[in-house]
């Protein structure tokens, strides 16, 4: 089978890339990585905070540590071409827009941050519409989180946060 995602250098280190054209709503690989608890995640933030950054939060005590896999190289952009999807117990890539072969595929990484996650980031994606400051879910402007909640791509558990964090 043909190699659906390449990694290779991108504006800020390596990033992933389609070696294939992906149609809007198309799968584009599954999210594979070890499952470590909420605890454990908290610990790595002192141990390596470069492996914590990579976490994908997978439920609301666990999370996805990409590393040595795909998801390691997974970087953000405040205009995504793709987003994060739990089905059946897997975390997958989805196109939200149609990616060209050769494009580095990109998610925002504010719909996989929940509302009880600490963690921020400075970004520099170089869109016009860049926040400059990435955060968790219930920061995001409500026209961003409006768009992505009909594209799908905000997992349950993350919205879950939300509604925890509402007085």
């Amino acid at each position: 089978m043909p190699k659906k995602l390449i990694i290779k250098m991108a504006r800020n280190g390596k990033g992933i890339f389609a070696a294939k054209a992906f149609k809007q709503g198309e799968i584009i690989e599954t999210i594979s990585g070890k499952l470590v608890h909420h605890e454990r995640a908290s610990k790595l933030w002192d141990e390596n905070a470069r492996k914590a950054e990579n976490l994908f939060r997978y439920c609301g005590t666990r999370y996805l540590s990409p590393e040595g896999e795909l998801g390691d190289y997974s970087n953000h952009s405040c205009n995504p071409n793709s987003g994060v999807i739990k089905n059946k117990g897997k975390l997958f890539w989805i196109a939200i827009n149609d990616i060209k072969r050769g494009q580095e595929t990109l998610i925002d990484y504010s719909t996989i941050i929940g509302a009880d996650d600490a963690w921020t980031m400075k970004c520099n994606c170089g869109e016009k519409e860049c926040r400059k400051i990435i955060r968790s879910i219930d920061k995001l402007p409500k026209k961003i989180l409006d768009r992505y909640l009909k594209l799908g791509i905000i997992p349950r558990y993350i919205l879950n946060t939300m509604k925890k964090a509402r007085p």
